[in-house]
């Protein structure tokens, strides 16, 4: 068993540690788990959220999230393309106007209920 300190704090076993590493990378792959993060980050903002629940209920317009939302419609089209990026919304052209829709709407269940399993925690400021 090959052992190593690591900054003076514990002592670490080399092999052991290799293992997890081969049997994470053999499960995904850096790709993967890019492919992942880019997910997480695009629900990671409040107006993403916010459209993503609207879009729940119904398909709408850029010109009604921009009401809703209350931004201009170049923050709206921003955030509606890094979601369509992702996968979590489709969009349909209806003459100059295109139309946009959760791709899966059990995704903002998905979302909750991961959420939900997360302990809450107060939010400092």
């Amino acid at each position: 068993m090959k052992t190593n300190k690591i900054k003076n704090c514990c002592n670490v076993d080399l092999d052991r540690l290799n293992r997890l590493k081969n049997e994470l990378s053999n499960l995904h792959d850096d790709e993967d788990l890019n492919r992942k993060t880019e997910i997480f980050k695009s629900i990671a903002d409040p107006t993403r959220l916010h459209i993503l629940y609207f879009l729940k209920f119904r398909d709408l317009y850029v010109c009604e999230l921009t009401e809703l939302l209350d931004k201009p419609q170049s923050t709206i089209s921003h955030h509606l393309n890094i979601l369509k990026n992702v996968g979590f919304i489709k969009s349909s052209k209806e003459g100059i106007w295109t139309l946009y829709g959760l791709k899966n709407p059990e995704i903002m269940t998905l979302v909750d209920n991961f959420c939900e399993t997360i302990p809450q925690k107060r939010l400092r400021r």
